[in-house]
């Protein structure tokens, strides 16, 4: 929370704070289609890694070293642009809703500016990945990659913006919709660009980087027409005169410069570790990219449901109701924290045949099956940590967590991980195992944040 915009006039009416079960029970139904929907971008990153893995374990190493350098870029963008579900959530629940699409056609607007000037970023990619020790095989591949990638993110991170308004709202079913279709646009492209179907030629890992390109123009048009299209658009400020946008910008801003900063952080060092992975080799560094991949496909569901969370804590801010914050919040970490113990159980049993989804190179296999065991640990401490962000981006905290962030992944998970896997020796497990440490030491200081922060005065932002 923050003094700036703080509202000094009393709640309009009455509230009557929700128990426990019945937050459990709404967050859940907003999460399960924002998760489909989260889910389906890491869905089409697990459907290239296959498609891609299956035609060449070179080629899927060019992927993984372009996906380490990518993803920073992505995360960092979602972070810049995550104070449009924040403060839509917010206004909404004060009943503010004309401020609600106004904050979403600036939040487009910094989608253009930023996608661009990451796409300008990319065309650096095989220098950048030189630069960071990479072989001048696998930086030379990747950087081709990334220069495909380049020409579809100013869509991906309007559509990111887009997705996040109708969120705020409670309405994230076109943005589920819209993703299950582009899930599947995008195997049919991989089918046609990666192996050389109907005419087109075999370009291998730069045929899935034109596959998810071209979808992800398709998403924003499909998503950005509904908007305009709403209803009842003109009541939540879609369409009309822009006004005291300089103000609504500079809350945008000052939200998403430390959410972008965090997600950075983040990103910045699960790529590093990958990097290390590839100072390694090339098998080493596809088996992790194998076990970081269905990490993060099992991680939508905690990114959703940190979404969602931090929407129904955003209403509760806007009624002012500081019981209904955190149970809210505990409503998310609780519900993510059951999934992840469920979803643990695979990881550690079945990693051979979770493995073979994605190679057929039994020294890849050999690689992939113990860092997939260690990934189910990982999977619920990451979950915890994603959703009690979530819980503290709804209240607007957002200049302590990322320094918390900074401890934990760039003071525990990075060092551990080098020493590990360098110095001790252990090689590319030793990278997972620091990994794990990092997760348990963000997670357990957000949960202290939280109790913090629920003692505090509710203002909105």
């Amino acid at each position: 929370m923050t003094s700036e915009g703080k509202s000094t006039a009393p709640p309009t009416a009455a509230t009557t704070s929700m128990t426990l079960r019945q937050h459990l029970r709404r967050t859940l139904r907003l999460a399960v289609p924002v998760v489909i929907a989260r889910a389906g971008l890491l869905i089409m990153v697990a459907v290239d890694t296959a498609m891609v893995g299956h035609y060449s374990t070179l080629q899927l190493a060019f992927y993984a070293a372009s996906n380490a350098a990518q993803i920073v870029m992505i995360l960092i963008g979602v972070g810049l642009l995550q104070g449009t579900v924040i403060l839509v959530s917010q206004a909404h629940g004060a009943g503010s809703d004309a401020e609600c699409g106004q904050f979403w056609r600036i939040g487009v607007l910094y989608g253009l500016f930023f996608g661009t000037v990451m796409a300008l970023l990319c065309l650096f990619g095989e220098w950048a990945l030189g630069a960071i020790g990479q072989t001048p095989e696998l930086a030379r591949g990747g950087g081709d990659v990334l220069r495909v990638i380049a020409w579809g993110f100013p869509g991906l991170i309007m559509w990111v913006a887009t997705s996040f308004f109708l969120e705020g709202l409670s309405r994230p079913l076109p943005g589920m919709l819209v993703m299950l279709g582009a899930v599947l646009v995008n195997a049919a492209l991989n089918w046609v660009f990666i192996y050389g179907n109907l005419g087109a030629p075999a370009m291998g890992a730069e045929g899935a980087a034109v596959a998810t390109s071209a979808v992800r123009w398709a998403m924003l048009a499909a998503l950005g027409g509904y908007v305009l299209l709403m209803r009842d658009g003109q009541r939540f400020g879609v369409r009309g005169r822009l006004s005291d946008a300089w103000r609504l910008a500079k809350k945008l801003r000052r939200l998403g410069y430390p959410l972008g900063a965090a997600r950075g952080l983040e990103a910045a060092a699960f790529s590093a570790l990958t990097m290390m992975a590839g100072l390694l080799g090339t098998v080493p560094l596809a088996g992790y990219q194998i076990a970081l991949n269905l990490v993060a496909l099992v991680f939508m569901a905690a990114i959703g449901t940190a979404t969602a969370t931090t929407i129904r804590v955003g209403n509760a801010v806007g009624r002012r109701d500081a019981t209904d914050v955190a149970r809210a919040g505990w409503a998310g970490a609780i519900l993510i924290v059951v999934f992840m113990l469920c979803m643990a159980g695979p990881f550690l049993g079945l990693g051979g045949p979770l493995a073979a989804i994605y190679s057929d190179d039994a020294a890849v296999l050999n690689a992939a099956v113990p860092l997939i065991t260690i990934a189910g640990l990982v999977l619920v401490f990451d979950g915890a940590q994603a959703v009690l962000m979530g819980a503290l981006r709804g209240v607007a905290d957002v200049w302590v967590p990322p320094f918390l962030q900074l401890i934990a992944w760039w003071g525990i998970a990075v060092p551990v991980g080098y020493i590990l896997g360098f110095v001790v020796e252990i090689g590319v497990d030793g990278l997972m195992w620091g990994l794990l440490a990092g997760t348990m030491a963000i997670s357990g200081a957000l949960t202290l944040r939280f109790f913090v922060v629920c003692r505090r005065p509710i203002a909105r932002y």
